[in-house]
């Protein structure tokens, strides 16, 4: 058997996509009708693993205000402010971020601040 002759077996797949380039990287983009897969956003699921540990240092009395745990962390007291309001964001909503399944509309810097308290006005506000 030669490399020219087939082999029942073997199974062809056609994928159709094309290559983008984006500041130096290249991405594959597949045709509008296929699937897209779950996207994980990486700066907002990092955010929330921040927020909900700076909560919690807050909550067991470690530290009594935002300004004297930022100074610890190294950071703005308004960074942190802006960042630990993400924890109150709906528990589906953080499932959905954690999941990769979050809307256009989510992403750490298009949440309005202040965001409503109420969950159904954060999922009327988020869904559209």
């Amino acid at each position: 058997m030669t490399n020219a002759t087939p082999i029942s077996e073997t199974v062809t797949l056609h994928v159709p996509f094309r290559l983008v380039k984006r500041g130096g990287r290249k991405e594959m983009h597949l045709p509008p009708d296929a699937r897209a897969r779950r996207k994980i956003d990486d700066a907002l699921l990092k955010a929330l693993a921040r927020a909900f540990r700076w909560k919690r240092m807050l909550e067991s009395g470690k530290f009594t205000t935002v300004g004297e745990l930022a100074a610890r962390e190294g950071i703005a007291p308004s960074y942190l402010a802006r960042v630990l309001r993400i924890t109150l964001l709906a528990p589906d909503i953080v499932e959905a971020i954690m999941d990769g399944r979050q809307g256009p509309d989510v992403a750490l810097t298009k949440l309005p601040d202040p965001l409503p308290i109420e969950w159904a006005e954060q999922h009327a506000m988020l869904n559209g």
